[in-house]
C-alpha cells in the first residue's frame, strides 16, 4: 500500500479538551539568527512503513526477551485508525524484526517488534519545519512541491527539533482550537508534560480561533498554517508521514 494524493481521509470530531491540547501540540519554535546552510530541495523518494494489525510490545533489541520499551496499541488514541510507524530497518532470520520509530516521549525513540500481525506499506510524501524562517515545506516522491508560512513556538515554548512522524488527522469543529484540521504527530513538547488533559502532543493545524499572524513565534510549541494550507495537507497527508523539524530553510522553489 502507498499512501499519496487521492479523496480527502475521513476525520472524527475530538473529546473535549483535546482540541485545546492540540494548541500545545502546535509547532513552535524560537527564532534563530545564526546562518546556517540551506536543506536542498530533494528527499528520499519514499519511506517504508509498518502497519500494526495487532497490539505490539516495542522492545531494546531484536529478540523476544529483550528489555520492553512500552506496549503499542493497533489504533491511535483520538481516531480509532490504525497505528502506522515509520520503518527504520529490520533484523533476524527473513526479517522477524522490525525497527521502527515510535510515538511520545521521549522524542524521537525507537524500538524493536515482531514482524507478525503488521502490514508494508510506504509513502512518497515527507514534511520539513524550518524553524528559522517559520516555514514548512512538503517532498513528493523526493521532490519539494509546496512550501507554506507558519507560526512556530514562542521562545519560552519551543518546539521540539528532531525526526517524527504523524500519527494521525483530525477534523476539528469550527469553534474548536486549530480548526479545521490537525496532523498529529509523535513529538511532545519539551515545556508541557500536559496541556489541558492532553499529553503535550505535538501537532500542524489550522489558525482557528487563535491569535497570531503568520511567520511569527507566539505558539505552545505546536505549527500553525492557514486554513487553505493545512486542508491542503489533510486530504494528502497520513499516518506515518515522516515529519523533520530543524532550524534550516529549505533552497529552492517548489516544483508541482
Amino acid at each position: 500500500m502507498t499512501t499519496g494524493p487521492g479523496p480527502a481521509p475521513r476525520f472524527r470530531g475530538i473529546r473535549r479538551g483535546i482540541g485545546v491540547g492540540l494548541t500545545a501540540l502546535t509547532i513552535g519554535a524560537a527564532a534563530f539568527t545564526i546562518p546556517t546552510p540551506a536543506l536542498a530541495t530533494r528527499a528520499p523518494s519514499s519511506q517504508a512503513l509498518v502497519v500494526l494489525l495487532g497490539d505490539h510490545v516495542a522492545r531494546r533489541a531484536p529478540r523476544a526477551d529483550a528489555g520492553r520499551i512500552e506496549a503499542l496499541l493497533a489504533r491511535r488514541p483520538l481516531t480509532r485508525t490504525r497505528t502506522v510507524l515509520p520503518l527504520l530497518g529490520r533484523a533476524g532470520r527473513d526479517g522477524e524484526w522490525l525497527h521502527v520509530r515510535l510515538p511520545g516521549r521521549p522524542n524521537g525513540h525507537s524500538g524493536w517488534i515482531a514482524a507478525g500481525r503488521t502490514r508494508a506499506a510506504s509513502t512518497p510524501w515527507r514534511i520539513r519545519v524550518a524553524l528559522a524562517s517559520r516555514r514548512v515545506f512538503v517532498f513528493d516522491g523526493g521532490r519539494l512541491v509546496r512550501r507554506f508560512p507558519a507560526i512556530v513556538g514562542k521562545p519560552s515554548t519551543p518546539t521540539p527539533r528532531g525526526s517524527f512522524f504523524v500519527e494521525e488527522a483530525l477534523r476539528l469543529r469550527s469553534w474548536e482550537a486549530g480548526a479545521p484540521f490537525a496532523l498529529a504527530t509523535s513529538a511532545r513538547s519539551d515545556v508541557f508534560q500536559e496541556f489541558d488533559g492532553g499529553p503535550g502532543q505535538i501537532a500542524l493545524h489550522g489558525t482557528g480561533n487563535l491569535p497570531g499572524a503568520l511567520g511569527t513565534a507566539v505558539s505552545h510549541g505546536c505549527i500553525r498554517l492557514g486554513d487553505r494550507a493545512i486542508a491542503w495537507l489533510a486530504s494528502r497527508i497520513g499516518a506515518g508521514v515522516p515529519v523533520t523539524i530543524g532550524a534550516r530553510p529549505v533552497s529552492g522553489s517548489p516544483r508541482r
